[in-house]
């Protein structure tokens, strides 16, 4: 990979580091996986096409899974590795416009799902540059993130323009910094600090909702 010159390749390295310093039995916010597993789904993801399919497609997730599991079982300094190269020479993903696109909201989500599963955590002040990406995207990708939501959900992310991410009432308007509300569209409503104006129920089926893709 190139230099770290820009959000993604930032937040990938520091992901790395922070699996380095918690080790590869630590908790994440990815259901039951440890960190190890964490670290197999990026590898599998960026260095296994074949494999990669079943992350999206429900009828190929077995095979996913065996993959997975097998990537797994390399020495942790050496899985850690092959997430902080990045995918192979041959990946669309080697040039930089598609590993912004694709990437910048995968290790930023990784990297708090890591961060946030341990005691003590505060959010981070995020560099200009990765909030000004986050933001873009989530303008993009809002409403198919909370598609599921049973209510109406207008996103207010501090200092920028509101976003309506499911047009239906009643409604639920969430407030916060755009990392947060990245991480509330992406199913982590437990563990991002916002601040939820609606009425009680529509408020708890937001928070109770599967979001994400």
């Amino acid at each position: 990979m190139a230099s770290d010159s820009y959000p993604a390749q930032r937040e990938r390295a520091e992901l790395c580091d922070l699996f380095a310093e918690v080790g590869p039995d630590a908790p994440t916010l990815c259901g039951d996986w440890t960190t190890r597993d964490l670290a197999a789904h990026l590898v599998v993801r960026e260095r296994r096409p074949d494999a990669a399919v079943g992350i999206v497609v429900p009828k190929a997730a077995g095979y996913t899974d065996k993959v997975q599991a097998g990537v797994a079982e390399a020495e942790w300094d050496d899985l850690i590795e092959s997430v902080r190269s990045g995918p192979p020479i041959w990946s669309p993903t080697r040039l930089a416009a598609i590993d912004k696109a694709t990437n910048t909201i995968e290790f930023f989500v990784h990297h708090e799902d890591v961060r946030r599963a341990g005691d003590g955590w505060q959010p981070r002040e995020l560099d200009a540059d990765l909030d000004e990406a986050l933001s873009s995207m989530l303008s993009k990708m809002a409403k198919r993130l909370v598609k599921s939501s049973p209510v109406g959900i207008v996103l207010e992310p501090t200092g920028r323009p509101s976003i309506v991410a499911k047009q239906a009432e009643p409604s639920v308007t969430v407030s916060g910094a755009v990392g947060e509300l990245v991480l509330f569209a992406f199913g982590r409503q437990a563990h991002s600090r916002v601040d939820l104006a609606g009425d009680d129920a529509s408020v708890a089926a937001v928070n109770s909702a599967s979001f994400g893709i």
